[in-house]
């Protein structure tokens, strides 16, 4: 199942979830209108035979007062919950890892993550961390790629070697590129609010016990008190509808997304036992029986359906399993049944591990081993460790400069590395230049240096540093993103022009920083043809992009689109010149693309590639323009474009 079958198919599932709500629902509404009837027949006396009056609107009442809870519930969850992937990270406890951190543990991590990132072309997330479970599992969250997050237990880095940990950072990664997340975190919002008397329940029924308590220490007893015993057990009773269906829609919704997960992730790293060792060493620590195989935060249960594996052993078997078994993961990974593994904590084992560990810091996980520079802080057994542990990996990663390594990391220098990127395509002394030194003094000597640092870098390794700068950039208060955003439009229109690097620039920092960039979006098409004069608008731009780099006519490049796209019904007049793109031409029809339908979205993204035609490797341009149009529109990038930013010269960059 590809991504955009993958999105269609969590937008019917959504449809189950909320059929399976409005059964909830109703039964909890029943429910609370059999309790207050018994409270009812027991005020008038106790009765159960005969004829009862109830107050008048009795019923009404009790079904309004218990929807309104129910609805006000979740759509205050909802509420709670607008920041995405930060908002869940925070229920889990978890904090987020500074990107200058010391730990070795941590720093492995994020190196990892980036690696995954640069890999699969997205934004690198932030990453977060719950220091206090011990377990191994992990998760990522949010509404989308551009606000992603992943989150990690402390025993996953303490208890994983650096393949494991790849496997599972790539089987979070599947959940981001497969649309997941945000049927995840409106699972959460929508549970809550059928969920919710149950933990009022137990709150009011743990009141009556210690207010009972104290009654017999005083030797009285006052009536309320086992009221609020009994009235708390009814709503926890009435609350466990709510937990049932609840778990009953996580199962539904969860299960078979682990085993597309779980082969992305293999698809990923090129590496089975990657992931497959840490399901089994997962399974090692169930099968101890301990509290160390389980999740103890308090919304544990709350968040199951986020994590890799189940957050209790109870809840990996049976009608409640969140999740697939271990057993059949395992064995769809290898084709056979295998054992489990013990799980020791790396940091308490021998000097060879540790040297190991050190050489996560000290090699990126390129095959150019001999390549890695800062002799005087890397020795050579440890060179020598990484060429043996990591030499055969297949993913891709940049060793930096300090200056940009620096730059990247830090929420207040990044922003100067974007102005450095603007600096970088243009020329001494340029309109870019003056608005620099004009608007942003004290700044406009650092960001020229870096400039001059970007210019060693290899030209298809400088977009990919926006995905390396998000944590960074994201950490950055809206007003200072705000401000950033406006100084990169100002510099941009300095000159009255706008480059083709300059509009890539922008359309993926916008789309990624701006104030509503971490909001789920809406889908109000259904088809492409619902949007002819927008897909004209993107047909058009990439022609007149090509057609310099092709050396063929743009309305020659346009009709390729038409074989793709036989129901708009292009014919060369519809090329619209292009002193007619401008930029907020071009962005509103990004934004109304944006809202396509998932699998609407291929047929599009197969037209755009036919006008780019079948060169391979892509021009650089073309990819750049290609890379920012899928970002723009949540979509992942095409093979034959992310294979631009992986080809030679990017990993042996740059080298200080």
């Amino acid at each position: 199942m590809n991504f955009f079958e993958q999105q269609d198919h969590a937008r019917r599932q959504t449809r189950v979830l909320l059929l399976l709500f409005a059964l909830a629902v109703i039964a909890i509404v029943l429910a609370v209108n059999f309790a207050m009837a018994l409270i009812c027949i027991y005020a008038q006396g106790g009765s159960f035979s005969g004829h009862h009056d109830y107050p008048r609107g009795f019923f009404a009442t009790n079904t309004l007062i218990t929807l309104i809870l129910i609805g006000g519930g979740t759509l205050l969850e909802m509420f709670n919950l607008r920041d995405g992937g930060d908002a869940i990270a925070r229920m889990a406890g978890a904090r987020m890892v500074a990107l200058n951190t010391r730990d070795t543990f941590e720093r492995r991590l994020l190196n990892v993550v980036e690696e995954m990132a640069l890999a699969s072309g997205i934004a690198c997330p932030k990453v977060y961390l719950m220091d206090r479970e011990d377990s191994i599992n992990a998760f990522a969250a949010g509404y989308n790629p551009n606000e992603a997050v992943i989150v990690m237990t402390r025993g996953s880095l303490d208890r994983l070697t650096r393949d494991e940990l790849q496997g599972v950072v790539g089987h979070e990664f599947s959940h981001i590129l497969n649309g997941d997340m945000r049927l995840n975190i409106r699972l959460v919002g929508v549970l809550f609010g059928i969920q919710m008397f149950a933990d009022f329940g137990r709150q009011i029924m743990e009141s009556g016990v210690l207010a009972t308590e104290e009654d017999t220490l005083s030797k009285r007893r006052t009536p309320l008190h086992v009221i609020l015993f009994v009235v708390g057990a009814t709503l926890f009773a009435i609350g466990y509808i709510g937990l049932f269906f609840g778990r009953i829609i996580k199962s539904a919704v969860s299960r078979h997304r682990e085993f597309l997960a779980d082969a992305s992730a293999i698809q990923f790293t090129r590496n089975p036992d990657g992931l497959g060792n840490a399901l089994r060493k997962i399974g090692g620590l169930m099968q101890t029986g301990r509290a160390v195989s389980q999740i103890q935060h308090r919304n544990a249960e709350q968040l199951s359906h986020f994590f890799l594996t189940a957050v209790r052993p109870g809840l990996l078997e049976g009608l409640f399993a969140t999740h697939p078994s271990l057993f059949e993961r395992l064995h769809r990974i290898y084709g056979r049944n295998m054992d489990m593994l013990d799980a020791p904590s790396i940091r308490k084992s021998d000097v060879a591990a540790s040297q190991t560990m050190r050489a996560d810091i000290a090699y990126a996980a390129t095959p150019f081993v001999d390549a890695v520079a800062n002799a005087d802080a890397i020795s050579a057994d440890i060179v020598a460790v990484a060429r043996q542990a990591y030499g055969g990996s297949t993913l891709v990663k940049i060793r930096l400069c300090t200056q940009i390594d620096q730059a990247v990391h830090n929420p207040y220098v990044a922003p100067l590395l974007v102005y450095a990127l603007l600096l970088d395509s243009a020329q001494e002394n340029s309109p870019q230049h003056q608005y620099l030194i004009e608007h942003l003094p004290g700044q406009a000597a650092q960001v020229m240096q870096l400039a001059t640092a970007i210019k060693s870098l290899p030209v298809n390794a400088r977009l990919p540093l926006l995905d390396l700068m998000m944590p960074a950039l994201r950490q950055l208060p809206m007003v200072d993103r705000d401000a950033m955003l406006a100084h990169i439009e100002r510099m941009i229109a300095s000159d009255r022009h706008v480059s083709l690097s300059e509009f890539v620039l922008q359309t993926v920092l916008v789309r990624r920083l701006a104030a509503q960039a971490n909001r789920a979006v809406r889908v109000k098409y259904s088809s492409v043809t619902e949007l002819k004069q927008e897909c004209h608008i993107l047909f058009s731009l990439v022609a007149h992009v090509a057609a310099p780099l092709l050396k063929q006519p743009a309305t020659s490049l346009l009709m390729r689109a038409a074989d793709f796209s036989p129901h708009l019904f292009l014919s060369e007049k519809d090329l619209i010149g292009i002193a007619e793109l401008s930029y907020g031409r071009i962005k509103i029809a990004l934004d109304k693309t944006n809202q396509l339908a998932p699998l609407a979205n291929p047929a599009l993204i197969k037209s755009l590639l036919a006008i780019a035609g079948e060169q391979s490797p892509l021009p650089l341009p073309l990819a750049d323009l290609l890379r920012a149009i899928c970002a723009a529109i949540e979509a992942p990038m095409p093979p034959v474009v992310a294979a631009v930013y992986t080809a030679s010269g990017w990993s042996d960059a740059s080298l200080s």
